[in-house]
């Protein structure tokens, strides 16, 4: 499962969302048969288990190639909701051999407790990476095992979800808009599963929580959730030269591209696919799309300056523009060095090298000397965790950081470091580079399908963090009964690593008073 724009290990790729239901449809279950619940649409037979209720593939909205969602058609009979459905169009990489050309893909699971409970808050999750991933690849019992019912989604990828193109409606923006067709879905669908659309979380990690920061300033998603989770997001992230692949230019963005640009980007790639207008281009096979070197890479920052994104969100959360929600957002301890270690040749081996006084001149020009000082490659086991480093603490910490403490200008938030350096490599790259507390390192701790290879120390940290999330989304606080004390942000970080979960001086130990 991919994790933030797109990284090949060989660095040949860069840059690693009617009315209310009727009584008869959307009542308090109360089917005489468990696995059979009735949506607007039809009829769904899911999976029943002594535990859970689990539904797949469930139709949320239906959309042409770059077109805006609309509601799904109906269907007769029992629709078989048991195994997933289609994967929106993706090639997948190097570290998640999956493949899709299937254009029909805008679908989601539900997966609830197997009690007959109702008013469940309700979880809608995000998937990481913005070019490949499906919403049935997470496994969401243990969560729901919580109490909660959670949703996963599809929603288009890469060239299929953040196109444009000259006189294209709603150009760069269409996998926002699916997440929020979704949303929309879960507030007029789920109480039939036992949640309650007043009170949804959505949540995400890396691309998704980046999607979480154009929803809460998406004029078309106010009203569709009442709290947000925000997993490594890259909000207000910018990118220094060079920081995911070495020679990349300087991005003032890591997500976000204005609409003008994207559209520019869209005619260019139009011209290597063969095409002048937009009809040439619908009518491209998906295979031959999809065969375009780069392509679902270069669309994955959405558009901003339209109706979907009015505003760049980093600058709408800055000016205060944006839904007042609680929050939970973090990252994890070494972020970074998943994209550093990433970058490495075929036998292993990390690219940066003898590079490391290159690479920070590159990045920070006349600066490179005093970041240098701070950072010498001395005080690092290698020049590759000096520069992973650097970077975790130049865009990623100093992000969240920002955008934490300008959330809590207004609704309360809750900020945690994830910090496990013993967390297990789940991808699967060939090469003893120090992982530590890696971007997404935290995912298997809370859809722990890989739980085997955790230890006892780690099972319980999933154990803690499954708590908190199910809490925060019950109640908008992620304490509770025997758990340590979280404070809201201006009380501190939660660090949460085995045995140590404790509040953190975040900003000391990522020197942000040197980088702000």
């Amino acid at each position: 499962m991919r994790v933030l724009p797109h990284v090949r290990r060989s660095v040949r790729r860069a840059v690693l969302p009617a009315a209310l239901l009727l009584t008869a449809c959307a009542g308090t279950p109360a089917q005489a048969d468990p696995a059979v619940v009735r949506t607007e649409t039809g009829a769904v037979r899911g999976t029943v288990t002594p535990g859970h209720r689990t539904f797949h593939g469930i139709p949320y909205a239906a959309a042409g190639r770059w077109e805006s969602p609309r509601r799904a058609g109906p269907w007769t009979g029992v629709r078989d909701a048991t195994a997933p459905g289609n994967m929106c169009p993706q090639v997948g990489s190097d570290y998640a051999p999956v493949a899709s050309t299937a254009e029909d893909c805008l679908v989601l699971n539900v997966t609830a407790p197997r009690g007959r409970d109702a008013g469940l808050p309700v979880m809608v999750w995000l998937h990481g990476d913005g070019a490949l991933g499906a919403g049935h690849f997470s496994d969401a019992r243990p969560l729901a095992a919580r109490g909660t019912v959670v949703v996963t989604i599809n929603y288009r990828l890469g060239v299929f979800g953040a196109f444009g193109y000259p006189g294209l409606k709603d150009s760069g923006t269409y996998g926002l808009q699916d997440q929020q067709a979704a949303l929309a879905w879960v507030r007029r669908n789920i109480r039939a599963f036992g949640g309650d659309p007043g009170n949804v979380t959505v949540f995400g990690l890396s691309y998704g929580a980046l999607s979480i920061g154009g929803h809460l300033t998406s004029p078309g998603a106010k009203g569709l959730f009442h709290r947000a989770i925000m997993q490594s997001g890259e909000t207000m992230m910018d990118m220094p030269a060079g920081s995911l692949v070495p020679g990349l230019p300087a991005q003032p963005s890591m997500g976000w591209r204005g609409t003008r640009e994207t559209e520019a980007l869209g005619v260019h790639y139009a011209g290597r696919l063969g095409c002048r207008d937009l009809a040439c281009l619908r009518a491209l096979p998906v295979e031959r799309i999809l065969r375009e070197p780069q392509i679902m890479n270069a669309f994955q920052a959405y558009a901003y300056g339209n109706r979907v994104l009015p505003e760049i969100p980093s600058e709408a959360i800055r000016a205060g523009r944006h839904h007042r929600v609680p929050v939970l957002a973090g990252a994890t301890r070494d972020e970074h060095r998943l994209f550093v270690g990433m970058n490495h040749d075929a036998q292993g081996r990390p690219l940066i090298g003898r590079r490391y006084r290159e690479l920070v001149a590159e990045a920070f020009g006349e600066d490179a000397g005093r970041i240098l000082r701070r950072y010498p490659a001395r005080s690092f086991p290698s020049p590759g965790i000096a520069w992973a480093t650097v970077l975790t603490d130049r865009m990623w910490a100093r992000a969240t950081h920002e955008q934490n403490t300008l959330l809590a200008r207004y609704a309360p938030v809750y900020g945690y470091e994830f910090a496990d350096r013993d967390a297990p490599m789940f991808l699967p790259l060939k090469t003893d580079f120090d992982w530590g507390a890696y971007h997404a390192g935290d995912l298997p701790y809370l859809f722990p399908e890989k739980a085997a290879r955790l230890d006892p120390g780690q099972r319980e940290l999933s154990r803690q963090m499954i708590a908190y999330w199910t809490n925060f989304a019950r109640a908008g606080d992620p304490n509770g009964p025997g758990l340590p004390a979280w404070p809201r942000v201006d009380g501190g970080v939660q660090s949460l690593a085995p045995g140590a979960v404790r509040p953190v001086d975040y900003a000391a130990g990522h020197r942000l008073d040197f980088w702000n």
